[in-house]
């Protein structure tokens, strides 16, 4: 059940600042956006929030390429990564301190709780004798 927007944590907060800056960089970067988001970015801005609104995790949530449920429709997870590819570097500069944070939640723990993410098929490497 999701929590109702004033009671949202600190991370999911500080989660929704993240992405935000990141999509604001990647649509001025990319679609020469001056103020506003175009149509694009805003609505790719609105799925974030709500999936990040309903996250079952709520302050334990981790970052969310090490959560073990992917919440977000193939289609608008391949353009998240898309827009942090781009973004990723570039928030250094502009966001110094939420990337650090974005990057220190990538090395938390996984929710307890649900099994552990299955590691993918083409990144095992055959050992060598």
């Amino acid at each position: 059940m999701s929590q109702p927007a004033s009671a949202e944590s600190p991370r999911v907060a500080r989660e929704k600042r993240t992405i935000r800056a990141m999509i604001e960089i990647y649509c001025r970067g990319r679609h020469e956006a001056a103020e506003a988001l175009c149509p694009e970015c805003q609505g790719l801005l609105v799925y974030a929030f709500r999936r990040l609104s309903c996250c079952p995790f709520g302050p334990q949530k981790t970052a969310c390429a090490q959560c073990p449920i992917h919440c977000y429709k193939p289609e608008m997870r391949q353009r998240v990564k898309e827009v942090m590819r781009y973004a990723g570097p570039r928030m250094l500069y502009r966001h110094p301190i939420l990337a650090l944070l974005h990057q220190l939640e990538g090395l938390g723990k996984k929710p307890e709780g649900l099994p552990p993410k299955p590691p993918a098929a083409d990144s095992q490497e055959p050992q060598r004798p």
